[in-house]
């Protein structure tokens, strides 16, 4: 964790997410991290699953994110962890990378799900740090000069260390771009999670 919550992350109930999936369409989710953060006391908690899914994994995916049907054969199915992480991002606002991925997927999985709010680090960092050659995650965390070393174990494209990256990302670009809660969504917030133009309508 960062050792200073962002002012506008402050008393806010925030999950940073990232699924890996098997490549089919719709994809099976086979592995899923999640950190979630409240403010204003700094309080994480981090959480990883490898999920078995009921189609393999095709060769293309694998090797994007390293995971063999063979890692997740005998992992539980979906079933075995959806309450859990229903719980977990309950009432919660989503954010992270190229977030309409995570909303698709993780909504694919969780009908019931509907997050107040969904916050996407790739349009904050096109705002904060416009004109750059690239916004893959990796290069982002290249530009602000993100140490990575803490979670050195996972490797990019893993859902642990995407979702690290998101969070970190997002509190260096709010490092560079001091902003307000409402600032932040009207930049960062998926299509259809547009902010409500009633003061309290109940998206913030």
């Amino acid at each position: 964790m960062t050792s200073t919550l962002p002012a506008a992350l402050r008393d806010r109930a925030l999950v940073v997410a990232d699924v890996e999936g098997n490549g089919q369409q719709p994809p099976d989710i086979v592995e899923l991290a999640m950190l979630t953060v409240d403010g204003p006391g700094d309080q994480s908690d981090f959480k990883s699953w490898l999920v078995r899914p009921t189609r393999r994994i095709s060769p293309i995916v694998q090797r994007i994110h390293g995971i063999s049907n063979a890692d997740v054969e005998n992992c539980p199915p979906w079933s075995a962890i959806e309450q859990e992480v229903s719980t977990l991002l309950a009432g919660r606002t989503l954010i992270a990378h190229s977030a309409s991925v995570e909303y698709k997927v993780i909504g694919s999985h969780l009908p019931q799900w509907a997050p107040p709010m969904v916050l996407d680090t790739l349009k904050l960092a096109k705002h904060v740090w416009p004109d750059l050659e690239s916004y893959k995650l990796t290069d982002l965390i290249a530009h602000a000069e993100i140490d990575t070393t803490e979670f050195s174990e996972q490797r990019p494209h893993r859902a642990g260390y995407d979702t690290w990256c998101a969070w970190l990302l997002l509190c260096a670009l709010l490092g560079d771009q001091e902003m307000t809660w409402e600032q932040l969504v009207k930049v960062a917030h998926l299509k259809g999670f547009e902010p409500s133009a009633e003061p309290d309508g109940g998206l913030w």
